[in-house]
């Protein structure tokens, strides 16, 4: 045989061999679906699409992404997540804590820093976080991903306020969650649960038709154009938790599932950078769109009063997630504790 003979029948076998391994790439390629609560350009949407960023680089995978509404509530996604109709979702505790009572912790006022590089450095060093709660959203089909923070708690009021007695009789919608609605009833408040999807509505109607008390609970970078008074009371920060079907998560290959983790924590490090001074440019943009918007910062003599309140939201939370929950929180303060030390 001549050496163009050969040659020809090579490339011939190393062609077929390339073709034959495409084909095959493409056969075990998977088109993922990820669905999410909030809408176009929002954290968690922003988290998404770094997410599926990640695994498309890194893979023949694609990963479809559902925003708020697209296929339903947040109840619908999770209850499709279980059922394996979704491969991924990412669910706030506020609607989780239904599922995985635990989950509420989040919502106990002033448990958390106020600091952003403590409140990053907690996440990723928490036992809690990244061992207990994987725990309990395995019991539930779900393998938990990622916890991250999404940004302070905000009150929007019809009027600045600074003290638990301005509060009183102030109505403000809260997220379906009973510890939610436990921390603003302390507060002095009379909270009303509305689904996530309806908030947004609800307050551009009460501003519109000039109702009073047009007063919604918010997490700071969202709602911003459309609220009165802004009050900071720095009682906690909005989280969030992206997870995956259990049963889907643990049939994939070793690879694949480092693929998925290396995907969160690449989300999540883009995540931590993208909310960083997030509230403040969103502050900005109102006080040069609006002269009417107030902001008020509540100084560390009036905190002491809306802190006051946190034992009984404790309280609350222990009756709801039993001992379970008690043992969480002794681990997370004991997180806490460990890392504002260092």
């Amino acid at each position: 045989m001549s050496s163009m003979s050969k040659f020809k029948k090579l490339a011939g076998i190393s062609a077929f061999a390339l073709i034959a391994m495409t084909a095959a790439n493409a056969v075990n390629a998977a088109n993922w679906r990820y669905a999410h609560e909030e809408y176009e350009g929002d954290v968690q949407d922003v988290y998404a699409y770094k997410f599926k960023e990640y695994i498309e680089d890194h893979s023949d995978n694609t990963l479809q992404v559902y925003r708020f509404g697209e296929l339903g509530e947040s109840d619908d996604i999770m209850e499709q997540a279980q059922a394996g109709i979704l491969n991924f979702v990412n669910q706030s505790p506020g609607f989780t804590g239904a599922l995985i009572p635990e989950a509420q912790i989040f919502f106990i006022p002033y448990l958390m820093p106020t600091d952003m590089d403590t409140v990053i450095k907690f996440f990723r060093e928490s036992k809690a976080i990244n061992e207990d709660f994987p725990k309990l959203y395995a019991e539930k089909g779900l393998e938990l991903l990622k916890m991250y923070p999404e940004g302070e708690f905000v009150i929007t009021l019809d009027e600045p306020v600074t003290t638990p007695e301005g509060m009183k009789n102030k109505k403000i919608r809260v997220m379906t969650n009973p510890l939610l609605s436990e921390t603003y009833s302390a507060f002095g408040a009379t909270p009303t649960p509305l689904p996530w999807g309806e908030v947004y509505g609800a307050l551009q109607t009460n501003m519109i038709n000039g109702q009073e008390n047009p007063i919604f609970w918010i997490e700071s970078g969202g709602l911003y154009e459309v609220s009165p008074n802004l009050i900071f009371t720095g009682h906690g920060w909005f989280t969030t938790a992206t997870m995956a079907n259990k049963k889907f998560y643990d049939g994939l290959s070793d690879e694949d599932k480092k693929l998925i983790q290396d995907a969160a924590d690449y989300a999540f490090e883009k995540i931590v950078v993208h909310i960083d001074g997030l509230a403040d440019e969103a502050l900005a943009k109102i006080e040069k769109a609006s002269d009417e918007v107030t902001v008020t910062r509540l100084n560390e003599e009036q905190i002491k009063a809306f802190k006051a309140k946190a034992p009984q939201v404790e309280k609350k939370f222990i009756e709801l997630s039993g001992q379970g929950g008690k043992d969480l929180l002794e681990q997370f303060k004991k997180d806490l504790k460990e890392v504002e030390s260092n």
